[in-house]
């Protein structure tokens, strides 16, 4: 079962939205937090519950639940906003997007026509605008379908996600073929749930989470979640190694719906909704041995108030190894969760630093993977709060 929050009314934060301007224009020092736009839930779409992404020009792009759209930098430091793409009877736009070599998006829809278990669809440029093709449909027998996060690509352009299990479309001359890379059982010591999206590795393995299974000594019946890599093998399938069974001890429990992130040694860092020493979350870093095993480090445990609570996100590195991420909870009295950064220091201890604390106005709950820029700015979006109410999407520079 989803650990999500549930979403607060949208018309308490549009109050506040003056109120929130003044506060993130007030003061000069860094961090600087921006507004690029506060969504309304009308013709602009609605509650964004994935990642955004860049082109080369600095435009970034991301999708609402009825809209796909991109923000502009101006000279002026304003952004324009356009919708590109509208989704409405075939289904909600899920997670974050990707751009291939040649400028097209792809994302997914979690629910769509005609079976009713999503798609994935790329969209391309063109002089009248951009133009939406179903590469797949989903259906039942798929075991791969409703996809709750946005796909991955490689350098041969096969794109990579999950559903209830992880999957590869192959770009053929008579479209694009489905394979199942590995089936998630219902439970037997297995991860179950693969909510979190993909990343690879250079020699393209696959990692991901799954929100459940593993073992159960947590207290769920259906398990405290695991982390597990996805190996190539002859024949296009994968072999599956876990990683990590979560929920010994003070270890976190039930991992992010966010991705996670791979550094330069092969380390894996990744963060915890719930469970940790107090309860509340937990920042984890797995580091691959030579014997073939992981091992678990806890980078930081959450606490309830103002450092934050529960990431529903992953976190992202900058080129210094610092990690970036979000919460959704904690932070300033509307519970709406923070920004925040954690350092690398002396004898493995890492500095938590709370970049920004969400007021409601200026949005509430981020949900998502944070990006990051080629200059060390971040974006991000919440799914609700902000001056419309509806969610935003921000700049923050650390």
């Amino acid at each position: 079962m989803m650990s999500r929050k549930p979403r607060p009314y949208p018309i308490i934060y549009a109050l506040l939205g003056l109120l929130a301007v003044a506060l993130a224009s007030g003061s000069s020092a860094a961090p600087k937090y921006k507004v690029l736009h506060g969504f309304t839930g009308g013709s602009d779409g609605g509650g964004l519950w994935g990642s955004l992404t860049l082109d080369g020009k600095g435009n970034v792009y991301g999708a609402t639940t009825t809209t796909i759209f991109v923000l502009t930098p101006h000279s002026d430091g304003m952004w324009g906003f356009a919708v590109l793409q509208r989704f409405s009877k075939d289904g909600p736009p899920n997670g974050g997007l990707i751009f291939d070599g040649a400028g097209n998006l792809y994302g997914t829809t979690q629910i769509c026509c005609p079976y009713g278990y999503g798609e994935v669809f790329e969209l391309s440029p063109g002089s009248r605008g951009w133009k939406k093709k179903v590469l797949y449909h989903f259906s039942a027998k798929d075991h791969a379908g409703a996809p709750w996060d946005g796909p991955i690509m490689d350098k041969a352009e096969n794109l990579y996600g999950t559903g209830g299990s992880a999957f590869e479309l192959s770009p053929t001359s008579d479209g694009w073929r489905f394979t199942s890379l590995h089936e998630f059982p219902s439970f037997s010591g297995d991860g179950i749930n693969p909510y979190a999206g993909l990343v690879m590795d250079a020699a393209g393995n696959l990692y991901g989470t799954t929100e459940n299974g593993g073992i159960n000594d947590c207290g769920f019946s259906d398990g405290c979640g695991t982390v597990y890599e996805l190996s190539p093998t002859a024949g296009g399938k994968s072999k599956e190694h876990i990683l990590h069974k979560f929920g010994h001890g003070n270890d976190g429990v039930s991992p992010a719906l966010g991705a996670l992130v791979i550094d330069r040694s092969g380390a894996v860092y990744g963060t915890t909704d719930i469970g940790g020493r107090l309860g509340y979350g937990t920042v984890f870093k797995l580091t691959p041995g030579s014997d073939g095993k992981w091992t678990e480090a806890i980078l930081h445990n959450f606490t309830s108030g103002a450092g934050g609570d529960h990431a529903s996100a992953g976190v992202v590195m900058d080129k210094s190894g610092n990690l970036y991420g979000t919460t959704i909870g904690g932070g300033s009295g509307c519970d709406c969760g923070v920004v925040y950064k954690l350092a690398p220091g002396q004898n493995g201890k890492w500095i938590y630093t709370v970049l920004h604390t969400f007021i409601g106005s200026d949005g509430a709950q981020p949900d998502a993977n944070l990006i990051l820029d080629d200059k060390g700015n971040l974006y991000g979006t919440t799914a609700t709060g902000g001056p419309g109410g509806y969610g935003v999407a921000f700049e923050l520079t650390p």
